[in-house]
């Protein structure tokens, strides 16, 4: 059985983003990022896409992007151009693998309901976002079933916590 899950970090406000890029430099949380993300897919935005390093998908993974213009593609990634198409993209990868939602902010809030688990690494800051998470502490759907003390991360103080959605919607 495979898992569908959100990776992300966020600051105190659930900030996660401005100006198409992260709030904060966190080597731990990044590394926590890709040992958990490597060898598995990832579904993502276009946006998302376009901030990494060259617009260059991320590697060891598969990723699904998702693109509402149809002219856009691009290489090494599974294109899909609806959101239909782009959960249907999740829910055949998830028959043979775990699937991470990791952005941006509009594909977080769409997927949200239909993941099971959120990986959320908590930074006790405020990053002055200009794009913010859902505050899943005031979501019935989910409850908090891990959390590591507080570790300094790059001057910043971060928990990694873990959220279960209690009736995640089927794809």
């Amino acid at each position: 059985m495979f898992t569908l899950r959100a990776i992300l970090n966020c600051d105190e406000h659930f900030g996660i983003g401005k100006k198409n890029g992260l709030l904060f430099h966190l080597p731990l949380d990044m590394a926590f990022f890709r040992k958990t993300t490597s060898h598995h897919t990832v579904a993502l935005g276009e946006n998302t896409l376009l901030s990494f390093p060259g617009s260059k998908p991320l590697k060891n993974r598969v990723n699904i992007v998702l693109s509402q213009d149809p002219t856009h593609t691009y290489p090494d990634v599974i294109n899909v151009h609806t959101f239909e198409d782009f959960k249907a993209a999740i829910k055949t990868a998830l028959e043979k693998d775990d699937v991470y939602i990791i952005g941006g902010a509009s594909i977080y809030r769409q997927m949200l309901p239909y993941v099971q688990e959120v990986y959320l690494t908590k930074v006790a800051a405020d990053g002055h976002a200009e794009v913010f998470f859902p505050n899943l502490d005031a979501d019935p759907n989910f409850v908090v079933v891990s959390a590591s003390e507080p570790q300094e991360d790059n001057g910043y103080s971060i928990r990694f916590v873990t959220y279960q959605n209690q009736n995640p919607k089927s794809l």
